[in-house]
C-alpha cells in the first residue's frame, strides 16, 4: 500500500523554505553600519545618513575622503554608488557605476583612502611576522 504525502507536512515544509527566504533578505540599514565601521579608519568622516530615509532594501552613507571630498553613497543590493556630492544630498539625474564593494568604490575616489588601506594592511603583516618570529 503506497502512502501519500499528508497534506499536514507539505504545509509544513513549505513555511518552513518561505522562512529561510525570508531569513535572507538583507536590511541595508544594517549592511550600511557595517560598511561605515570596515572602512571608517580609511577616511576623514563616514556615517549612515539620518536625514535621507533609509529601508529595508536602501541606505544612504555619508563619506568624506582624506583630500575632503564629501560624497552621499547609495547602498542597493546592486552594490554602492555616488548618488551627490555633498552630505545628504542625492541628485536625481546623476548617473554613477555601481561597485560591488566599498573598498573599490573608495579605491576609485580617494588615493588618500588607497594609502591608508595599504598602510593598514602592511602594519597587519608586520604584526604577524613578528608574532610568528
Amino acid at each position: 500500500m503506497e502512502v501519500d504525502c499528508q497534506a499536514e507536512e507539505s504545509m509544513v515544509s513549505a513555511f518552513d523554505e518561505e522562512s529561510v527566504e525570508l531569513c535572507d533578505v538583507k536590511d541595508m540599514r544594517l549592511e550600511a553600519e557595517a560598511v561605515v565601521n570596515d572602512v571608517l579608519f580609511a577616511v576623514s568622516e563616514m556615517h549612515v545618513s539620518q536625514s535621507l530615509n533609509s529601508a529595508s532594501d536602501v541606505a544612504y552613507i555619508n563619506v568624506e575622503t582624506r583630500e575632503g571630498n564629501r560624497y552621499c553613497l547609495e547602498l542597493t543590493e546592486a552594490g554602492l554608488r555616488v548618488v551627490g556630492y555633498a552630505f545628504d544630498q542625492v541628485d536625481e539625474n546623476l548617473t554613477t557605476q555601481y561597485h560591488e564593494t566599498v573598498y573599490s568604490l573608495l579605491d576609485t575616489l580617494s588615493p588618500g583612502y588607497r594609502e591608508a588601506f595599504g598602510n593598514a594592511l602592511l602594519q597587519r603583516l608586520e604584526r604577524l611576522k613578528q608574532n610568528g618570529q
